[in-house]
């Protein structure tokens, strides 16, 4: 994969939900950047298979298993992480519950709702102030001399949790994403100025659900683009990218829509 971001040298990156679709993107394009990339997943076997990946590029710093929806497991997540990456510096927060494929699309509503709430929201809230309280003490002195944060982190939030998107799908995510969202830019204030924290929106992505979706769906996610077309996890990627780069060095608190120009048809 040809890096567009080449300055993410000496950098440590923890990507969650790396094993497949945008997080493995993310995962393989920080590397590809220079990135030392550690992955999160629950398959080891998927865990391995993007190990192999990033093998050659030469980025490649461990692997942690974790199903992030089991509350009690993130304190021995953080602490494992913590303990194999003292250098630490980047978090990139991409895991999230897939209630739209497999058996899980026919859940009750309710049970969307508490597997979104405990993956997208809960992890994510946990996750991003352990990690970044911990950068913060290591890093605000270095802040302090240089006027630059050392940290950095990620979160995932979506496009439309702003301006709502109607059916059970729409309300499910608009609610948990919108929660991530608004917690991004508190935690973000919580943080400063030693640790920097932005959230990335994506629109119509084509990760496993669009590969699936029906006509009418592929034919929305066009109209819905001013680009006119699907998104792919490398635009996240690329984005995330520059997120966590020196070239965003002054950017913290903010919610980044990628979404080739979203509007309603």
């Amino acid at each position: 994969m040809a890096a567009a971001t080449s300055n993410l040298a000496g950098k440590t990156v923890l990507v969650t939900g790396a094993t497949h679709g945008i997080g493995r993107a993310v995962a393989l394009r920080l590397a590809s950047g220079g990135a030392r990339v550690a992955i999160h997943g629950r398959s080891g076997t998927a865990a391995d298979e993007v190990a192999a990946e990033l093998a050659p590029l030469g980025g490649y710093a461990g692997r942690f298993l974790a199903d992030l929806g089991e509350t009690a497991v993130l304190p021995r997540l953080v602490a494992d992480v913590t303990a194999a990456l003292p250098d630490l510096d980047t978090v990139v927060l991409i895991a999230g519950a897939d209630v739209l494929t497999g058996e899980a699309a026919a859940w009750s509503f309710e049970r969307k709702l508490d597997q979104l709430l405990r993956v997208d929201v809960t992890s994510t809230m946990i996750l991003a102030r352990a990690f970044g309280r911990s950068m913060k003490v290591r890093w605000q002195d270095e802040q302090a001399a240089t006027g630059i944060a050392r940290g950095a982190i990620v979160t995932t939030g979506w496009d439309q949790a702003e301006t709502g998107m109607e059916g059970d799908s729409g309300e499910l995510f608009a609610a948990t994403k919108g929660a991530v969202m608004a917690f991004t830019r508190s935690v973000a204030r919580s943080l400063a100025p030693a640790v920097r924290v932005n959230c990335v929106a994506p629109g119509w992505i084509r990760t496993k659900w669009g590969e699936g979706a029906s006509e009418l769906w592929q034919k929305r996610a066009v109209r819905e683009s001013l680009l006119r077309r699907w998104g792919e996890p490398a635009d996240i990627a690329a984005a995330v990218a520059w997120l966590v780069s020196p070239d965003a060095a002054f950017v913290t608190g903010q919610i980044l829509p990628v979404n080739g120009g979203f509007r309603r048809a």
